[in-house]
């Protein structure tokens, strides 16, 4: 294969993470890999023999209207970049990459085989009714069909895809996402980092509306003796520290900003806590994993339940399973519920950092890798 890895940027992230997996593993399987961007952020080691192409040096706060407007002219400088490159494959991730991928094959007679990756539960990352929204959900279900195969990374936003936008179930596959266990075993744990006189949990992602960090926020309030510390930047920083305030709990809540080696805080803390409304396959949950952390997640869609194997949902309860605890999207109450029956059994939560341990040889990055090679390859 002569394959181009198309996602609009490096920054921090769960696909840009499998992103940067799958570059040196295609490479190492004698494949011509080609990384390609819309943005300059790079996150993330990359090989120095893997040539990088951009298509445009967008900015992630540029005007919906006008991305919108761009797609066309997007997917003709992609289409004379693929020819140049003679791809015989193209896989995008995520929304804006995977829409001028489809569109390439407008300009292209001859295009490559044109794989698109979906990473969100689309009918709810596009569902806020708003324009940005419909526009989204117009695109993704005129687009999406048209390619030549669809990746999901988990089997609810596989089926989502399949009931609510047309895509034909034999052109879809679910890859769950990697994590490279024997590269986080080797993090030298940030001892000293967290005071012990306190119940420390820890979440890792974008300060953006649908990780629902006040959820989190005022669950602490309900609940004494624990402290939180954020992994990871957005523009709701500052709404955010207001709100700590507000809340009077601005002392026990800490930004960190981003860091590339989140695994040296993950391994130092009690629990890792996450909030969001909905995901496709959260990256996170698997490297908490893998660091010995339990989890309290939300049972949002999609992907928590699979990880944790929830065998029976609650609609107002905490969920009780091996690894952690599941509660039910947006009730801060159940969370604050969760927080404290981890910190009141101390025995369940050392039985749920041995049972992680386990769980997460399921995710081990050279099978799910492998998987990838396959499906690309096949088609």
């Amino acid at each position: 294969m002569t394959i181009a890895l198309f996602i609009y940027s490096l920054a921090g992230g769960g696909a840009e993470r499998v992103v940067s997996y799958l570059l040196p593993y295609l490479k190492s399987k004698g494949h011509n890999v080609h990384l390609v961007l819309m943005n300059e952020t790079i996150s993330y080691d990359i090989p120095d023999d893997i040539p990088v192409h951009y298509i445009e040096k967008s900015q992630a706060n540029e005007n919906g209207i006008f991305k919108l407007i761009k797609l066309p002219y997007l997917a003709y400088k992609y289409t004379k970049l693929a020819k140049k490159l003679n791809l015989t494959h193209s896989f995008s991730l995520l929304s804006r990459p995977n829409y001028v991928n489809v569109l390439m094959q407008f300009l292209y007679k001859e295009h490559p085989k044109i794989i698109v990756s979906e990473r969100n539960y689309a009918s709810m990352q596009y569902g806020y009714g708003d324009m940005q929204s419909k526009i989204n959900n117009f695109l993704v279900r005129q687009l999406y069909p048209k390619a030549d195969f669809v990746i999901g990374n988990s089997e609810a936003n596989v089926k989502d895809l399949i009931d609510n936008y047309g895509i034909n179930s034999k052109l879809t596959g679910i890859i769950q996402n990697p994590i490279d266990i024997e590269k986080i075993e080797k993090v030298i744990i940030k001892n000293n980092f967290f005071d012990p006189s306190y119940f420390n949990m820890i979440t890792v992602g974008r300060l953006e509306v649908v990780k629902n960090h006040e959820l989190l926020l005022k669950a602490i309030q309900k609940t004494p003796k624990v402290r939180l510390f954020f992994l990871g930047k957005g523009h709701l920083q500052q709404q955010l520290e207001q709100l700590a305030s507000d809340l009077n709990i601005q002392n026990r809540v800490f930004f960190l900003g981003f860091d590339n080696n989140p695994y040296q805080y993950l391994k130092a803390a009690d629990l890792f806590v996450f909030g969001s409304n909905h995901e496709g396959f959260p990256n996170v949950l698997l490297e908490a994993m893998c660091c010995g952390l339990p989890i309290l997640t939300t049972n949002c869609k999609s992907g928590p339940s699979e990880i944790m194997k929830l065998e029976k949902p609650i609609e107002n309860d905490i969920m009780i399973t091996p690894y952690g605890i599941l509660t039910p999207v947006g009730d801060v109450t159940t969370m604050a519920k969760g927080m404290a029956y981890f910190v009141e059994n101390p025995d369940y939560l050392t039985t749920c950092k041995t049972n992680v341990l386990e769980r997460i040889k399921d995710f081990r990055k050279e099978g799910i890798l492998k998987a990838y090679e396959l499906a690309l390859s096949k088609q």
